[in-house]
């Protein structure tokens, strides 16, 4: 076999003497004894928790997805469980939901046979469904956690796992660490504790969902809306929607969440209706992209739709676009989806008397200041937190342990969004049925969102965002992205843009009482400001940029110029 690092031998070895791993995935390893570049990249490491657990591309060996990498994570969080479950009556249960992509059943049932071998009650969903249902379900049910599989918009090649805590929300790091520390304990997989599914179902240890937990989160979904009575008197059948699922989870809950809330005029991408883990109808199953966009486009002039609405696989994010006066369809940014949203929630519960006096909005710290502004004007006192919907999570378990904030509504940029307190990871089906019951009961005034967009721009100030990453993958690419942070770190831009640079926000030293992340941003004098961000979930650097102009010619200009300045540095 070619030479490879003592690492690595050691690593692989480990996987060909291992007599728990099965003979195919020892042959699929022996078969790249002439790869040595592909073997490192499998082996140089195990697949790490990120903001999201573990995500990697599916194949053989420590740093990819596989039955295998699934059980050690599930014996790491069992024994998390348990310890965290301690001294308290009745066995711990942990429900179990997955996606669309490839091996999703198959590694949510390891994980199910792996939790009831170490005594642990697994209730687990029989088919795909979204991540914040499986999010309400682990609180309605008082388990004492969760597990998703799914690698969210990720391309095809991946899947992931995530893990939850009893509050239903992802495991924040001083938990995550936990976890880990348990994981790395797992030297051989023989050492993993497993029931068959016969026997974890005949000992009553696997425990299937269904109907009644599906209703019970869509009819929750349905009572977030702050308009149901004038939706349900005729406002909702008034507005042409179309949808698509993207070949993922949110069909059914996203129209069944829409049907309850009196939108009739529904229409789905049938070619993207049903679940497809190759996705072969896009280049990438992600709304944020307007190419994923493309069918649900020539549907809406079809069909002459007011809005269009995409969910990603496992249904957690939501993006819109929107026909204009013109006729022609605009895709929203994600920051520009949760300013109206912020603005409707908001001033429709402002216009009712139902404004909590302690009212709170949540947003992350690379997410527009736009909906922070307006949700002050109507006032609500804003949080910010790390990137990663987990934080946002967490900042509502305080609000509930304390009392001092009534939490309204929670968002990040990455087309994000919860409004309700039942559940804590953001909510495609939620976002996507308050942006309809927007644009219906905007289209009631003559307005389209983006005249309503133009309206707040005007009142608040014309805020521009992008996103630019750059990927870099592999052992080299982990080492090109840390370099590049630190030569940002320890030489920083003096000027940028024709803009001096006045703070250097740096989070890895755990400002503002946030946990430690090595997160960098730079506060420009005319108020712009630019933040460089390693992904956890994907090999990427992302580089986020925001502007407010006095127009959106002069927004447009100093994005454009802002972006221009720092990728070339960052590109050089």
């Amino acid at each position: 076999m070619a030479e490879l690092s003592t690492n690595v031998r050691e690593r692989l070895d480990g996987w060909l003497q291992d007599p728990a791993i099965d003979e195919a995935t020892k042959q699929e390893l022996k078969q790249l004894e002439n790869n040595p570049v592909e073997l490192e990249d499998r082996f140089y490491r195990d697949l790490e928790f990120g903001t999201g657990g573990l995500r990697g591309v599916i194949g053989a060996g420590s740093n990819r997805m596989n039955r295998y990498t699934v059980a050690r994570a599930t014996q790491g969080f069992a024994e998390y469980i348990l310890q965290s479950h301690g001294g308290q009556e009745g066995k711990p249960s942990v429900v179990i939901a997955h996606d669309c992509r490839h091996f999703s059943p198959e590694f949510a049932l390891e994980a199910a046979q792996v939790l009831a071998g170490n005594g642990i009650v697994a209730k687990l969903f029989p088919s795909l469904r979204p991540t914040p249902q499986l999010s309400y379900t682990v609180r309605e049910l008082a388990a004492t956690g969760g597990i998703v599989v799914t690698a969210s918009h990720n391309p095809p090649e991946y899947n992931g796992y995530k893990v939850y805590n009893a509050f239903g929300g992802q495991l924040v790091p001083h938990e995550a660490e936990q976890v880990i520390a348990n994981i790395r304990e797992v030297t051989s997989f023989g050492g993993i504790k497993r029931l068959s599914r016969e026997e974890a179902e005949q000992q009553g240890m696997l425990v299937w969902l269904g109907e009644a937990e599906d209703e019970a989160f869509a009819e929750t979904v349905a009572a977030t809306s702050v308009n149901r009575e004038l939706m349900a008197a005729g406002t909702a059948k008034d507005l042409v929607v179309v949808f698509t699922p993207l070949h993922g989870t949110g069909n059914l809950p996203v129209r069944r969440v829409l049907d309850k809330i009196g939108f009739t005029q529904v229409h789905i991408v049938k070619e993207q209706e049903l679940p497809d883990g190759n996705f072969s109808t896009v280049k990438s199953p992600n709304p944020e992209e307007r190419e994923a966009f493309t069918m649900a486009i020539e549907l809406g002039k079809q069909v002459g739709a007011d809005i269009l609405i995409g969910t990603d696989p496992d249904a957690d994010r939501m993006g819109a676009v929107v026909r204009a006066t013109n006729g022609e369809y605009e895709i929203l940014t994600g920051n520009q989806s949760g300013v109206i949203l912020v603005h409707y929630v908001l001033g429709q519960l402002k216009e009712a008397g139902k404004f909590p006096e302690n009212g709170a909005v949540v947003k992350t710290i690379v997410t527009s200041e736009m909906g922070a502004t307006i949700a002050r004007h109507y006032g609500a006192t804003v949080f910010n937190t790390l990137t990663g919907f987990k934080y946002i999570g967490e900042k509502m378990n305080q609000f509930d342990e304390t009392g001092e904030h009534t939490y309204l509504f929670g968002y990040e940029e990455s087309y994000g969004y919860l409004a309700g307190n039942y559940a804590r990871d953001k909510d495609a089906i939620v976002a996507a049925s308050l942006i309809c019951e927007a644009a219906a009961y905007y289209k009631r005034q003559g307005k389209t969102l983006i005249d309503v967009l133009e309206e707040l721009y005007a009142q608040f100030g014309y805020y521009r965002e992008s996103l630019a990453s750059r990927t870099l993958k592999g052992k080299d690419g982990v080492a090109k992205i840390g370099a590049l942070m630190e030569d940002f770190r320890s030489n920083p831009p003096q000027q940028i843009a024709g803009s001096e640079v006045k703070e250097v926000l740096d989070y890895s030293l755990g400002l503002d009482g946030l946990p430690k992340e090595n997160v960098l941003k730079f506060m420009l004098a005319d108020g712009s400001w630019f933040c460089l961000r390693p992904s956890g979930t994907e090999p990427k650097i992302k580089c986020y940029f925001a502007v407010c102009g006095e127009s959106n010619e002069d927004a447009k200009a100093r994005l454009k110029r802002l972006e221009e300045e720092v990728l070339a540095r960052i590109d050089a």
